[in-house]
C-alpha cells in the first residue's frame, strides 16, 4: 500500500475520534489574546475561548500557520517515506495555504500535494474525509490530490449566525447594525461562494427559521448530494443541532450525518450559537 499522509489544519473542525480513526494529521492555527498565544485545539478549546472573551472583553486575533511550522510538519513525514496530501483552509480566507506552498518550495520536494479547499470548517472536513476514503481505495497521492481538487467547487457550506456580537467586535458589523439586528432578531446566513464568505439570506425571528432555510436548501438538492457525508457543525449550539439532526434524518437519506464542533479560530469570528449545514453536491 502507498505510504500517504492525509493532512489538514485545525480549521477543518474534525473531532479527535475522526482524526484518530481515519489516521489524519492536523496542524493548528493560532489564537492570540495580546501577548498570550494559543494553538487552536491544543492549548485552548472553544469553551475556554468564550470564557476568556467574557473575562477580557475583546476578541482574540487569529493567526495563520507559518511556513516554518509547515516545513517541520511536512518534513517529519517525508523523512519517514510518506507522501503528503494537505487540504488547507481557503486561500481567500487565511494565509495558511500560501504558507504551506512556501514550505513545499523550501523543502524542494514533490512529495507534498497542497490543496486549496476554498472553504472553512467542515467544508474542509468533507474533503479530508473523501481524501481518506480515496487513500483506503488505493489511489496514489497524486490521484487523491486530483480527485479532491475536482470536488472543491462542489462543496456547499452555509452557517446561521445566532448573535451579531462577534461580527460587531470583529469589525464585521457596525454598532448600529448590530444593535438594530439584535432588536429585530436578525439571523444572517453566511454562505461560502467562490472561496469567500457572503451573506446569503437574513432570517428574522427565532433561530429555527434560519435553520429551516438551510434545511430546505439541502432538501431541494437531496437527489444530487454526495451520500457519504453531511456535516451539521456548530459552536456550542446543542439545541439547534438536535433540531437540525432530526429534520435532516427525516428528510434526506445519507450514510453519515456527522456532528462538527467549531474550533477556536472559527468560533472567534462567528460566536456562540452559530450552526452550519455542509455537504457535497454531485
Amino acid at each position: 500500500m502507498n505510504k500517504i499522509i492525509i493532512s489538514t489544519d485545525s480549521t477543518a473542525d474534525l473531532n479527535e475520534s475522526i482524526v484518530k480513526s481515519r489516521n489524519i494529521e492536523v496542524i493548528p492555527l493560532y489564537v492570540r489574546f495580546e501577548d498570550q498565544v494559543f494553538r487552536d485545539g491544543v492549548d485552548i478549546n472553544t469553551n475556554r475561548l468564550y470564557d476568556m472573551v467574557d473575562e477580557l472583553g475583546y476578541l482574540p486575533k487569529t493567526q495563520a500557520v507559518s511556513p516554518g511550522d509547515f516545513e517541520t510538519h511536512f518534513k517529519k513525514f517525508i523523512d519517514q517515506g510518506y507522501e503528503v496530501v494537505h487540504i488547507s483552509i481557503g486561500s481567500k480566507i487565511s494565509a495558511s495555504y500560501q504558507s504551506a506552498k512556501i514550505a513545499v518550495d523550501l523543502l524542494e520536494t514533490d512529495k507534498v500535494h497542497v490543496i486549496d479547499s476554498g472553504n472553512l470548517s467542515s467544508g474542509i472536513g468533507l474533503l479530508v474525509l473523501k481524501a481518506a476514503d480515496f487513500r483506503a481505495f488505493g489511489y496514489s497521492a497524486k490521484e487523491i490530490s486530483q480527485k479532491v481538487t475536482s470536488l472543491v467547487p462542489k462543496v456547499r457550506s452555509q452557517f446561521a449566525i445566532k448573535t451579531l456580537d462577534y461580527l460587531h467586535k470583529g469589525g464585521r458589523a457596525s454598532g448600529l447594525s448590530a444593535f438594530v439586528g439584535s432588536i429585530l432578531q436578525v439571523k444572517p446566513i453566511i454562505k461560502v461562494e467562490n472561496g469567500k464568505l457572503d451573506v446569503y439570506k437574513k432570517s428574522i425571528g427565532k433561530m429555527s427559521k434560519a435553520l429551516d432555510i438551510m434545511i430546505d436548501d439541502l432538501v431541494q438538492l437531496k437527489d444530487r448530494i454526495d451520500k457519504d457525508y453531511v456535516f451539521i457543525t456548530h459552536s456550542i449550539a446543542n439545541n439547534s443541532y438536535q433540531y437540525m439532526l432530526e429534520e435532516v434524518q427525516n428528510k434526506v437519506q445519507v450514510k453519515n450525518i456527522l456532528e462538527g464542533h467549531a474550533g477556536c479560530v472559527i468560533s472567534s469570528h462567528c460566536g456562540k450559537g452559530t450552526i452550519g449545514l455542509l455537504y457535497i453536491e454531485q
